[in-house]
């Protein structure tokens, strides 16, 4: 214990001692924080500096530009069934007066949009204002209008809306084709309803097709984050131009992961153009079914490689068989276009002006021709099956192909055939009576292997037609009649 206290007692000592000649505690004691720290130099901090700046000129340019805006639209909620509707004894007074009567409830969204037109026309996403009973659209001044739709094609996720205003500010048109990825670009709009939000990122692809978002896909991938009410929102380069529309996101749990998707300006472009003029949208058309090469067709048809797309069939009498093009050939290019993707192709002639002459090279046995082919309009019967549009009582109702991973997922046997229902529109008659996961079979005892099937025979029955429907349901089939008289 003495030996203790004296080692205690000279150490304060020798602590009064220092502080007595001077020194600090700190000296001492040195802090962690007091350790050099790496010093940064004068040339990072302006050029980080200049880099922010730049971004913060170009945020204060485009945001005047972005609109919020919010919609609300009157839905049809399903109504419960009443617990006893399903007892017998109450059953057999009062059927199925019991079961309560599907509801309407108002329901509000949010969303984007970007001003093109000093005079009013705003560009957004079709899932924005559909079915809206009313549109208000907040400029970044804080003044409020109604909003109208002019015009909205679903096959590519756009609307044209308009507003009654003049000498508003505009965002300029940048050309989506000349983008490479790792282009630095920034995404503006309101997600989560939080106004004039900007992020930051780069143009991580091009061309991105199949995704499923849209009919018609040429996406811009981006990793500048998006989230819920950036949709309709712009995309812009460095100069401050518009060069996509924001429309989607990739994601496992609904918020941002890292991808979203924007149109690109040009196919936005013309889309508008479009629908300001004529009221619709006008596609371009050849009359060809293509299919991706695959490396046994290509040892099939012996092609070298897998570039260019295979042509699997020809339409009698189309802009294509008029121009030389066989079953067999293989587009190559389209105006000195590279074609490998069957998606960005169709896209190619979507967006051409039917009546303009265009060349294809192409490979027929070996030999690489080109021909000159006049882009035709596509079909209102086409179209109206591409889109689903019938009058009849299967309007609004959406089908796909029976895959093997869904056929796996909802337990279908091997001998269920037809088309699963992916959705079912509330304005529809089939709404309430067909859910998502039925199997369409039969349409009036015709049977159905595949969408083409579907739409061909769906595209044949009349506006008053009553359909009768064989369904698989939850391990067994039914008929189901479909009227017009909901």
């Amino acid at each position: 214990m003495v030996s203790r206290n004296i080692v205690l007692r000279n150490a304060l000592l020798l602590i009064v001692m220092l502080l007595a000649t001077g020194l600090s505690a700190q000296a001492l004691f040195p802090s962690e924080s007091s350790a050099a720290a790496p010093a940064i130099s004068r040339q990072s901090i302006e050029s980080l500096t200049t880099i922010g700046k730049a971004m913060a000129e170009i945020s204060a340019a485009v945001k005047p530009a972005i609109v919020n805006i919010s919609t609300t639209r009157t839905v049809k909620v399903p109504g419960g069934g009443d617990p006893l509707a399903e007892d017998p004894f109450f059953r057999h007074f009062f059927g199925d007066n019991l079961r309560r009567q599907p509801r309407e409830e108002k329901s509000a969204a949010l969303g984007s949009g970007v001003i093109v037109s000093s005079d009013g026309y705003i560009i957004t996403n079709y899932h924005v204002v559909k079915d809206a009973d009313e549109i208000k659209v907040l400029l970044a001044d804080k003044r409020e209008f109604s909003g109208k739709v002019i015009g909205s094609d679903p096959k590519t996720e756009i609307s044209v809306v308009k507003i009654d205003a003049k000498g508003l500010p505009t965002l300029p048109w940048g050309d989506s084709d000349s983008l490479e990825a790792g282009d630095l670009v920034l995404a503006v709009g309101n997600p989560y309803g939080l106004n004039q939000t900007v992020t930051m990122g780069i143009v991580s692809a091009v061309g991105r097709a199949n995704v499923g978002i849209a009919d018609y896909e040429d996406f811009i991938q981006t990793d500048a984050p998006i989230n819920p009410g950036n949709s309709g929102g712009a995309l812009v380069n460095v100069r401050g131009q518009l060069i996509g529309i924001n429309t989607a996101i990739f994601s496992t749990s609904g918020g941002y992961q890292g991808i979203g998707f924007a149109i690109p300006s040009n196919m936005v472009r013309t889309i508008m153009v479009s629908l300001i003029k004529e009221g619709k949208v006008t596609r371009g058309w050849l009359g060809i079914s293509i299919q991706r090469i695959t490396p046994d067709l290509a040892k099939q048809f012996n092609l070298t490689d897998e570039n260019g797309v295979l042509v699997s069939d020809v339409t009698e009498n189309g802009p294509a068989e008029k121009a030389g093009l066989k079953r067999g050939d293989v587009i190559v290019e389209y105006d000195g276009k590279k074609t490998d993707e069957p998606g960005l192709f169709r896209n190619m002639v979507a967006n051409t002006a039917p009546g303009e002459k265009h060349s294809l090279k192409i490979l027929r046995d070996k030999d690489l021709l080109t021909l000159k082919v006049t882009i035709g309009e596509l079909p209102p019967d086409i179209q109206q099956a591409e889109n689903g549009t019938y009058v009849n009582a299967l309007r609004e109702v959406g089908v796909q192909d029976i895959t093997a991973d869904i056929a796996k997922r909802l337990g279908l046997p091997p001998r269920v055939k037809g088309v699963i229902v992916s959705d079912v529109g509330e304005d529809s008659p089939a709404y309430g009576v067909l859910t998502q996961g039925d199997v369409i079979q039969e349409i009036d005892k015709k049977k159905i292997a595949n969408v083409k099937d579907y739409q061909q025979i769906v595209s044949m029955i009349g506006r008053d037609n009553n359909i009768l429907l064989l369904v698989y349901r939850r391990g067994s089939s039914l008929f189901i009649t479909l009227s017009t008289q909901k």
